[in-house]
């Protein structure tokens, strides 16, 4: 089982939601030190205060990036091996919903997992983990494992990150890097991004099949997904992915392999 004791951590959109429960999980669980990479400056450096004086001074950075821009994402990872010289966990959980501005939502959604996925496995972790392995956690949706056409571009770009875990999560690039990487796709749960806008939506028609589609969904807290996300960090096996909602159990949901085609 992979311990977090000592380990070093990088998660981007960590300032609220999901991001900064499993912040939170992680430091209860003795994570050396932790970057929280997001927008929100404001925020961020008060979470960062908040964090340090909870569990320990210089345990949180905060670096205020675009994900979508890979010079201003990787200022991040070089801000943390700065600090604290090692990078063993890096989740890529900054997300948007803005399916009429699809071209900034692709951009967040999708282009910041992949820059922050292939800049920790071929830049960053292989070379600064503290032990044998390290991890990526991709924090992708149920929208990009199941068809929610009330949003056509946001499940496009949640689903591209779950491939990118597959096609980097295989034996062949575990034996190169390794570096596990898994994927996890929550349900409805209780965070900022859920408070939907004009934009969130391409027009009002895709507004109400949404809501024909989500129906009587259970709203999860953060709490639960971030104690399900730890967990999945220490043990779930690399290229697994993920779905977690109701407030039960996370399960692995198989997707086919070129293998068994």
């Amino acid at each position: 089982m992979f311990g977090i004791f000592g380990k070093v951590a990088l998660v981007s959109g960590g300032a609220s939601g999901i991001g900064l429960a499993t912040v939170e999980g992680l430091l209860q669980d003795g994570l050396k030190g932790v970057t929280i990479v997001d927008l929100n400056e404001t925020n961020g450096n008060q979470v960062v205060e908040d964090l340090n004086q909870k569990y320990g001074d210089n345990k949180a950075l905060f670096c205020k990036a675009n994900v979508s821009q890979r010079n201003e994402f990787e200022d991040a990872f070089k801000l943390t091996i700065s600090a604290f010289q090692n990078l063993d966990i890096v989740i890529n959980c900054a997300g948007i919903i803005k399916d009429r501005n699809w071209e900034e939502e692709i951009a967040v959604n999708l282009t910041g997992t992949v820059t922050g996925s292939i800049l920790a496995i071929e830049n960053y972790l292989p070379s600064f983990k503290t032990g044998s392995e390290a991890v990526i956690l991709n924090v992708s949706s149920l929208s990009g494992v199941y068809v929610y056409s009330g949003f056509p571009i946001y499940g496009t770009s949640k689903s591209g990150g779950l491939r990118l875990t597959q096609n980097l999560g295989t034996k062949l690039q575990y034996e190169r890097s390794k570096v596990r990487v898994m994927a996890l796709c929550p349900g409805l749960t209780d965070t900022p991004l859920i408070q939907l806008g004009a934009t969130s939506f391409l027009h009002d028609d895709y507004k109400k099949i949404l809501a024909h589609e989500i129906g009587d969904y259970s709203m999860q807290t953060v709490s639960f997904v971030s104690k399900a996300t730890v967990q999945i960090i220490k043990e779930a096996e690399n290229g697994s992915v993920w779905i977690i909602k109701d407030n039960k159990t996370p399960f692995e949901v198989e997707i086919t392999h070129r293998q068994l085609l």
